[in-house]
C-alpha cells in the first residue's frame, strides 16, 4: 500500500493507515508517556462513535483517523497497553470507555490530568484550557 503520511504545517502527522499507524506506535512505543485525546459522537447511539484519536510524545504529535478506510486500529490498543508508557488523559473517563468498548483493555498504566488536579485542589472538573492557562500562563488556541 502507498504511504500517503502527510504533516500538517506545524509538524503534526497525520495517520489514515494501516502502515502509517503502525510506524507512528512503533516510534511511541520508546517514549516514557503519551498524552491521548479522543473525538467522538453519542448523537442517536448508546456507544459513542470514534472519530479522532490526537496522541502526542515529547517528541512527536499525531492525528489519527479512525473513519479511514480499512484502517487497523490494533497498533494503537497494543500501545495503550504497554506498561512502559504512561498514557496521560484529561479527563479521560469517555476516552478510557471508548477504548474499552473497541479493544476489551483498559490503557495502563494511566495518568488523569483533571483527577490530580482535583487532589492538588484546582476543583472538580476544570477544563485542561484553563489549568494550563493557571499553572503556566499559557492560552491555549482552541479554535481547530
Amino acid at each position: 500500500m502507498l504511504s500517503i503520511y502527510k504533516q500538517t504545517d506545524n509538524d503534526m502527522q497525520f495517520v489514515q493507515n494501516n502502515q502509517d499507524l503502525t510506524i507512528l506506535c512503533n516510534k511511541l512505543s520508546n517514549e516514557e508517556f503519551v498524552c491521548v485525546d479522543l473525538e467522538f459522537l453519542r448523537q442517536h447511539t448508546y456507544f459513542a462513535k470514534l472519530c479522532l484519536i490526537q496522541i502526542a510524545s515529547q517528541n512527536d504529535e499525531a492525528i489519527i483517523d479512525p473513519l479511514a478506510e480499512d484502517i487497523n486500529l490494533q497498533p494503537f490498543f497494543d500501545l495503550m497497553q504497554n506498561e512502559k508508557i504512561v498514557k496521560v488523559f484529561h479527563s479521560g473517563r469517555q476516552d478510557i470507555e471508548i477504548i474499552y468498548n473497541l479493544s476489551s483493555k483498559i490503557p495502563t498504566p494511566l495518568f488523569d490530568t483533571q483527577i490530580a488536579a482535583q487532589v492538588a485542589g484546582f476543583g472538580e472538573s476544570i477544563s485542561y484550557e484553563h489549568l494550563v492557562n493557571h499553572i503556566l500562563h499559557i492560552t491555549i488556541d482552541k479554535s481547530s
